[in-house]
């Protein structure tokens, strides 16, 4: 179990055990929510985040909605994942000249260390939804790159190290509105700036209604032996509006624009009061996960109605193994 994961041990992940009785994958965290309402003076809501391990602890950018119900991103730390010490005051970003560069908004980060740097990517506005990208090395500094893309686009994730030579970027093109469409595509750029060999890796549809409106990257891939572990959102609309689950699929190690796998059901749908009520009822929205190579635990980060940030759990082979005897036809 511990070598299926490629990756480094941590051992002080958040983690608790299957509740008796649970035959599910994934479980939820018995603190959830882990972030409610008004977390900070300056924000109604925290939600839609993303951590990492550093130095024995953990940093996290963060999407804090502010009472003037602008989204933006700040920064915080924690020691054990769960209970965070975030800033008072948004990200102050610079661009690469160390001029001030602020956003006019950011949401729904992912955070990824590849190499020696931190990469941010999240929601920016180029005239229109765009995929915005930063980095920092010292979480005091941090630097705005490039846009990878134009609008309109969100989700974009990427992968935490180079695939044959490049490094690898999924998005979600979508339109200026609360899109009502929406698929999975992945691009390459050889130095972070320049993208292009933009191609389709799945859809909306298929065999799960739940995923039938709209599908989108969630967390940072997890590197394993049987191939790139990707979670990710699907939504379906309801005569009560649209309503956000996670699945997840196993892509290709070598060329993680192929599927190999990809679940006809939900691991996750709104179901708890802190998903199904809040700004935005019935949405579970992962964007982060950590992981423990040594044991196989996983420990996703998903935010909840909009409002809350939560965590569920769930053990690598056992995962693997529901993905592959609940996958969709290929």
């Amino acid at each position: 179990m511990g070598n299926t994961i490629i990756g480094d041990a941590l051992p002080n992940i958040p983690w608790e055990e299957k509740p008796k009785g649970c035959r599910d994958a994934v479980w939820r965290f018995s603190g959830n929510p882990v972030i409610g309402w008004n977390p900070l003076p300056k924000a109604a809501r925290i939600f839609n985040s993303a951590v990492l391990p550093y130095d024995g602890a953990f940093v996290g950018t963060f999407r804090a909605d502010q009472k003037n119900g602008r989204a933006t991103l700040f920064f915080g730390r924690s020691r054990d994942a769960i209970q965070w010490e975030i800033g008072p005051d948004p990200i102050a970003w610079v661009n690469e000249a160390g001029k001030p560069h602020p956003t006019s908004y950011a949401y729904d980060p992912r955070f990824v260390k590849i190499d020696d740097t931190y990469y941010i990517v999240w929601c920016d506005d180029m005239h229109g939804a765009s995929i915005g990208l930063g980095k920092t090395k010292d979480f005091k500094t941090f630097t705005r790159l490039p846009n990878p893309l134009m609008p309109y686009n969100r989700n974009g994730v990427l992968f935490p190290r180079k695939v044959n030579g490049k490094y690898l970027l999924l998005s979600r093109p979508s339109d200026s509105g609360h899109t009502p469409f929406g698929n999975i595509y992945i691009s390459e750029s050889p130095d972070l700036v320049h993208w292009g060999h933009h191609r389709f890796v799945m859809g909306n549809g298929g065999q799960g209604w739940w995923q039938g409106t709209k599908v989108g990257a969630g967390p940072i891939p997890i590197e394993t032996r049987e191939g790139w572990l990707l979670f990710y959102h699907g939504v379906s609309y309801t005569c009560n509006g649209f309503v956000y689950s996670f699945g997840a699929a196993i892509l290709d190690i070598n060329d993680p624009g192929k599927v190999l796998y990809r679940t006809r059901d939900y691991l996750l749908t709104p179901e708890k009061p802190y998903e199904t009520t809040g700004f935005v009822p019935n949405v579970a929205f992962p964007c982060a996960n950590l992981f423990d190579a040594s044991t196989g635990r996983i420990a996703i980060y998903y935010g909840a109605a909009d409002t809350y940030t939560a965590i569920a759990f769930a053990q690598v082979d056992e995962l693997l193994a529901t993905i592959k005897n609940n996958s969709e036809v290929f």
